[in-house]
């Protein structure tokens, strides 16, 4: 008597990526996100309380695959298309918060973005409260997640004021490594600027995301950080966008981050 064979698992499988059809079959929610209609933990809420559908049909199954291009995607209803891509750049000031809302009431980056349809915008990375320049916003969450890749190896240009002199050996540990909270903590490149009797401003390039990571490295090195500014992602430099002001990016530099994140 012949065994009969397990069935298949029906389930399509993900698509590998480089492919032509790469990022066309995703889960639900990854869909949702890559459309722009919302954030991936934010389309999860909705899969889960049953407000999505696919095809007609109602699914909370947060494992469920979709075609991008074929499946007709819906939310309380309203079929979803993909949203016109948005990238705008950010002169951010010091003193605001890097979320779209906070809980302790203090303002926010979506504060300097005016009349800008902001509903589906997301800042790539952050700037802590006391930091200031160049922030990214975008709806493209593909771009911003490769953006945010230690792989992609795009460095971020920082200058900073510290108190008092900043010299040779303070520029080599930064090179070397400082090591705080149980980390190693390095900085690609630092050249000073100028310097004065009470302070030195120096230029400090990052290619990882680190939380806070300059101020930790300067304070094991038993300097106060007075003012920290990112002045450029890679090639997109803040230039002299005025601070709290916002822009939208030029094609070319829409299609330099595109070439250099593979998008």
């Amino acid at each position: 008597m012949k065994q009969r064979r397990p069935s298949p698992d029906r389930r399509p499988a993900p698509t590998k990526t480089g492919g032509s059809d790469a990022g066309k079959r995703v889960t639900l929610a990854r869909a949702l996100s890559k459309l722009g209609y919302c954030s991936r933990s934010q389309a999860e809420k909705l899969i889960a309380e049953g407000r999505v559908s696919v095809g007609g049909r109602k699914t909370t199954d947060l494992s469920h695959w979709v075609d991008i291009d074929r499946d007709r995607i819906a939310v309380d209803g309203a079929a979803i298309a993909a949203e016109a891509k948005i990238y705008l750049m950010l002169n951010k000031p010091r003193g605001l918060v890097t979320t779209r809302d906070d809980p302790e009431g203090r303002p926010t980056v979506f504060d300097c973005l005016g009349e800008t349809d902001a509903r589906f915008l997301s800042p790539v990375g952050r700037l802590d409260k006391a930091s200031e320049g160049l922030l990214l916003f975008t709806n493209d969450t593909v771009l911003a997640q490769r953006l945010l890749d230690p792989a992609t190896h795009l460095g971020k240009i920082y200058h900073v004021q510290v108190r008092g002199l900043f010299d040779a050996a303070s520029t080599q540990a930064m090179l070397d490594g400082v090591s705080e909270g149980g980390e190693v903590l390095k900085a690609t490149r630092v050249r000073g600027l100028r310097s004065g009797d009470r302070n030195s401003w120096i230029a400090v390039e990052l290619q990882e995301g680190r939380n806070r990571q300059i101020r930790r490295m300067l304070d094991v090195l038993g300097f106060e950080c007075l003012r920290l500014i990112r002045i450029s992602i890679g090639e997109i430099m803040l230039g002299d966008l005025p601070k709290g002001a916002n822009r939208p990016l030029t094609d070319a530099e829409i299609a330099y981050l595109r070439r250099r994140t593979g998008c």
